[in-house]
C-alpha cells in the first residue's frame, strides 16, 4: 500500500459485558474506520453486528459462529471455516479410518454442533457413537479418562481448545493412554501449535486439521518472521504452545487486516468518515466495500478466501490432515529412528540405529563423550545456485556439529568444503518401483512363443516359397510327366505343382507332416530341402519356447533400467530434491543421465520429492519411480513387499562420516571405521537393521496342468477348420453338379439326391461316371482293357 498508512485502534472490554462492548464501537466509528474486527467473545457479537449492520459498517469476524437460521447480517464477514463443513470433514476422516465405535468428548455445547453429522452418522453407517462432556469449572479430566480407559473407548474425538487440548494431552500421558492402542482425533485447528514432542515416542495415534499453509514458501516466511518478533518480545503465558508459534487465531486476523487493507487500495476514492450511533447515518461507501470482499478471491495465511455472497461466510476452503509421526525431521531408517518407549525418553536415549549403533562403537574405540543432535533443517547437504550449502554438511562448515554420521555420500563437491572418513558402507544409485503384475496365460496363449512379427513372417515365407516351388515345378522339364503311361505317342504332359497343390506341400511341410507330392527334379527337391530346414529349426523353437508361456505366470515388467525411464515419459520419476542422487543427476555429463535430469528438473514440483517417505508413498500409490542408493532400497523391499530395486546400480560410492576441514577426528575415525571392518562388525550391524520379516521369494513354478484358459483357442481353431470344411465341401459339390449339368445338358433334382445317397452310404460305394461320348470314351476302355491285359500276362 504506496503512500498509505494503516492505523489500528484496539480496545478491551469485559468478554460477557455486550454494554461495554457497544459504547466501545461506538467511540470507534466516530473516529472513522474502514472496518470493525471481533469481538472475540460471542457475547458481544450480537450486538456489535447490529451496529455495523444499521451504519453499513463491514463487521469481520474471525472466529468460529454459531449457525443462525435467518442470517439478515449483510455487512457481516467471517474467515472462520462454516460450521457445516467441518462437520462432514470429521465424518470423512472417520469413515476413512473406518471407526465402528467412537467417544465424542466435547468441552461445551458448541461442540455437539460442530458434531452434528458425525452423531447423526449412525442412523446411515452403523456406527456406535458414545458421547462424554469434560467436567466444567475444571481442567483435570482424570476421573473421566479413567472411565474411558476402563470400558476401552480407543478411538476418542476431543472437541476443546488447545489451551484445553494441552492439558488433555498430558493427563492422558499420566493415565497410560498414550499408546499404539489408542487414536486420538483434536477438532481444534491449532494441534500443530503445541509442543508434542514428549508424546513422539509413545506410539499413540494422534490426528488434527490444520487450516495454515505450512508448506507455502510466502506463508512459511510470514510465520518465521512472527515467530522471530514473538520470541524478541517479553514473554507471555501461553499454555502448551511451542514458542513464538502463530495460532490459526492470529493467521485468520492476519488475512483479515490484509483483506481489508487491499481492498481499500482497490476502492479508488474511498474515504472513511466519522460515524455516529445516535444519528442512524451510514456509511455511504460501505456497501460498495462490502461487494469487493465477496466478489474477489484472497490467497492468505489459510489458503485460498472465497466468500459467500448472501451470508459472508467461508467457503471452498482446504483442511490439511496432519498426524503425529514417532519420527521428526532429520532421520533415515534405518540409520537413525526415535526409540519407541511408554516412557519419556531424553538425550541420547530417544534414538536407535545404524548409525547410533557405530557411533557408540566409534566412541568405545576412541574414547569420547557425544550428544546426538538432528540437523534443523532435514537435509543432508547441497549447493543452491548460489553457491551456499543447507543442511548437515553447512554445519560441518559452521563448526556446529563436531561429526556427522548418517548416510551422507561422500562426494567430490562436498570434500572441497568437508573432510571425510573411508567409506563405512559402499552402494550405488538405483530404482525403486513397484513389482510388475503378474500376466496369465489367455485362451490364445499359445500364439506367444513366437511375436506377431514372427507369425507374419513365417506365413509370408510359406506363401513365398510355394509360389517359387511352383514357378521353378513349371520351369524345370523334370516335374512333367505323361499322364497316360499305356500310350508313350501321348504328346500330352501334366505337372502336379499346380499353385495349390505347392501351397499345399509347404503348408504340409510346416505343420511336420508328409505329402502325397514329392518333387522329383533336383532343383525344385532343393527348395524342398531348404524348406525343410527352415520348418525344423521354426517348429523346433516355437516348442522349445511353448512350455514356459503356457505354464509359467510371466510378469509384465515396463522398466528395467535407467535407460528404459530416459526414453519414456509415461512413468514419472525422480529423487529426494537436495540430495547426492539428484546432485549425482544434476553434474552428469553421460547423455542418458543428461536427459533424466532434463526430465527432473522440467518437473520439480511432482519429480523431486520432499524425503525418502514421500517418494515411497508416490511409488506405491502412482506411476513413479524413484531414484535413490541401493542400501535404502535394500532395505525398503525387505520390509514391503510391493517394492522391488529395479536393474543394477547406476553408480558406485560410499557412506563416510563427516567432519569440518582440518578436524584431528578424520584420520582417528577412519583408523576406527578400518578397525570394525576387519572385525566384521559393520557387517554384523548392517545384518541387525536391514534384516526384516522379509518377502516370500518369487514364486518357482513347476509345470502346471493346463486348462482351457492356457490352451482353449486350440480347440476354437479346431472347430473353426472343421466349419470351414463343411462348407468348402458343399462348395466343391455345387460346383461340381452344375459343371456336369453342363456336360450332360441338363440335370434333375432326382439325379442329385441319388449323388448324395451313393455318397453318404456306410460300405464301399460305387460311383458311375457320366456316359462316355465320342473317341474319348473309347480310348479310355481301350486302355483299360489293355492295362487289365497286362497284369493277367504278367501274372
Amino acid at each position: 500500500m504506496p503512500n498509505t498508512t494503516l492505523t489500528y485502534d484496539i480496545q478491551r472490554v469485559n468478554l460477557f459485558d455486550s454494554f461495554e462492548a457497544s459504547r466501545r464501537v461506538c467511540d470507534q466509528l466516530a473516529l472513522g474506520v474502514a472496518a470493525v474486527f471481533g469481538p472475540a467473545h460471542s457475547s458481544s457479537v450480537s450486538a456489535v453486528q447490529s451496529i455495523c449492520n444499521a451504519l453499513e459498517v463491514p463487521h469481520i469476524q474471525t472466529r468460529w459462529k454459531h449457525p443462525s437460521v435467518d442470517n439478515k447480517d449483510t455487512f457481516f464477514i467471517n474467515l472462520y471455516p462454516e460450521h457445516t463443513s467441518i462437520s462432514r470433514a470429521i465424518l470423512d476422516v472417520v469413515t476413512y479410518y473406518k471407526w465402528k465405535s467412537i467417544t465424542v468428548v466435547y468441552e461445551d455445547s458448541t461442540g455437539l454442533m460442530r458434531m452434528q453429522e458425525l452423531i447423526k452418522a449412525p442412523s446411515r453407517n452403523g456406527m456406535k457413537v458414545r458421547i462424554r462432556q469434560l467436567p466444567s469449572g475444571s481442567s483435570d479430566a482424570r476421573p473421566l479418562l479413567k472411565e474411558m480407559k476402563k470400558e476401552q473407548e480407543f478411538y476418542v474425538i476431543f472437541d476443546c481448545s488447545y489451551q484445553m487440548a494441552s492439558e488433555l494431552l498430558k493427563q492422558l500421558m499420566s493415565m497410560g493412554m498414550m499408546t499404539e492402542y489408542y487414536h486420538f482425533f483434536f477438532t481444534t485447528l491449532d494441534l500443530f501449535a503445541l509442543d508434542l514432542e514428549p508424546y513422539r515416542y509413545s506410539g499413540v495415534n494422534m490426528t488434527a486439521f490444520r487450516l495454515l499453509k505450512l508448506d507455502n514458501p510466502y506463508v512459511a516466511s510470514v510465520i518465521q518472521k512472527w515467530s522471530m518478533e514473538r520470541q524478541l518480545a517479553p514473554p507471555r503465558p501461553e499454555s502448551g504452545l511451542m514458542i513464538g508459534m502463530m495460532t490459526t487465531a492470529a493467521a485468520l486476523m492476519y488475512d483479515a487486516v490484509f483483506m481489508v487493507a487491499v481492498a481499500s487500495q482497490r476502492a479508488s476514492q474511498m474515504t472513511v468518515s466519522s460515524l455516529q450511533c445516535h444519528r442512524h447515518k451510514p456509511w455511504r461507501y460501505g456497501p460498495r466495500f462490502m461487494n469487493l470482499f465477496k466478489e474477489a478471491q484472497w490467497d492468505g495465511l489459510t489458503g485460498r478466501i472465497v466468500l459467500n455472497k448472501t451470508d459472508g461466510l467461508r467457503k471452498d476452503f482446504d483442511l490439511d490432515l496432519i498426524s503425529l509421526k514417532e519420527d521428526g525431521t532429520a532421520k533415515e531408517n534405518p540409520y537413525v529412528m526415535y526409540k519407541k518407549s511408554d516412557k519419556v525418553l531424553y538425550g541420547n536415549d530417544r534414538f536407535e540405529g545404524y548409525c547410533l549403533d557405530l557411533l557408540k562403537e566409534l566412541s568405545n574405540i576412541l574414547g569420547f563423550n557425544y550428544e546426538v543432535k538432528l540437523v534443523s533443517d532435514g537435509k543432508y547437504g547441497a549447493q543452491n545456485d548460489r553457491g551456499e550449502w543447507n543442511g548437515m554438511v553447512r554445519e560441518l562448515i559452521d563448526h556446529i556439529a563436531d561429526l556427522a554420521v548418517a548416510p551422507l555420500t561422500i562426494t567430490y563437491v562436498r570434500e572441497k568444503v568437508i573432510d571425510f572418513s573411508k567409506p563405512f558402507m559402499t552402494l550405488g544409485i538405483s530404482i525403486l518401483y513397484r513389482k510388475p503384475n503378474g500376466t496369465n496365460p489367455g485362451v490364445f496363449s499359445f500364439l506367444n512363443p513366437l511375436t506377431p512379427d514372427i507369425w507374419m513372417y513365417v506365413l509370408l515365407a510359406c506363401l513365398g516359397v510355394s509360389c517359387v516351388l511352383f514357378v521353378i515345378a513349371r520351369f524345370t522339364p523334370y516335374e512333367w510327366y505323361n499322364p497316360h503311361p499305356c500310350n508313350p505317342s501321348s504328346d500330352v504332359m501334366e505337372n502336379n505343382f499346380t499353385l495349390l497343390n505347392s501351397l499345399w506341400f509347404g503348408v504340409a511341410a510346416l505343420m511336420r507332416q508328409g505329402s502325397e507330392l514329392m518333387p522329383k527334379a533336383l532343383s525344385t527337391r532343393i527348395v524342398g530341402g531348404i524348406w525343410w530346414f527352415f520348418t525344423l529349426i521354426i517348429i523346433s523353437s516355437y516348442t522349445a519356447n511353448l512350455a514356459a508361456f503356457l505354464t509359467v505366470e510371466r510378469m509384465d515388467a515396463p522398466i528395467d533400467s535407467a535407460d528404459d525411464l530416459a526414453k519414456q515419459t509415461r512413468i514419472e520419476y525422480g529423487a529426494v530434491r537436495d540430495g547426492s542422487t539428484m546432485t549425482f543427476f544434476k553434474k552428469s555429463k553421460i547423455s542418458t543421465y543428461e536427459k533424466m535430469w532434463t526430465f527432473m528438473s522440467s518437473r520439480k514440483n511432482t519429480a523431486l520429492v520432499k524425503n525418502t517417505r514421500e517418494g515411497i508413498t508416490r511409488v506405491l500409490t502412482t506411476d513413479y519411480a524413484l531414484l535413490m542408493e541401493s542400501t535404502s532400497i535394500e532395505y525398503i523391499t525387505q520390509r514391503n513387499c510391493n517394492l522391488t530395486q529395479v536393474g543394477g546400480l547406476i553408480d558406485s560410492k560410499g557412506y563416510g562420516v563427516g567432519t569440518p576441514i582440518g578436524s584431528p577426528y578424520r584420520d582417528k575415525v577412519t583408523i576406527a571405521i578400518l578397525q570394525l571392518q576387519e572385525e566384521g562388525k559393520l557387517h554384523m550391524m548392517k545384518e541387525k537393521w536391514w534384516r526384516g520379516n522379509g518377502c516370500p521369494e518369487e514364486d518357482k513354478k513347476e509345470a502346471n496342468a493346463l486348462g482351457v484358459e492356457n490352451i482353449g483357442g486350440i480347440f476354437i481353431v479346431l472347430a473353426a477348420g472343421l466349419v470351414l470344411s463343411v462348407f468348402v465341401a458343399i462348395g466343391e459339390f455345387i460346383y461340381k453338379a452344375r459343371k456336369n449339368s453342363d456336360i450332360e445338358e441338363c440335370i434333375s433334382f432326382s439325379e442329385v439326391m441319388e449323388e448324395l445317397g451313393i455318397s453318404f452310404r456306410c460300405h464301399k460305394a460305387m460311383r458311375k461316371r457320366g456316359k462316355p461320348r465320342g473317341r474319348a470314351a473309347l480310348t479310355g476302355v481301350l486302355c483299360n482293357s489293355k492295362r487289365i491285359m497286362r497284369k493277367e500276362t504278367v501274372a
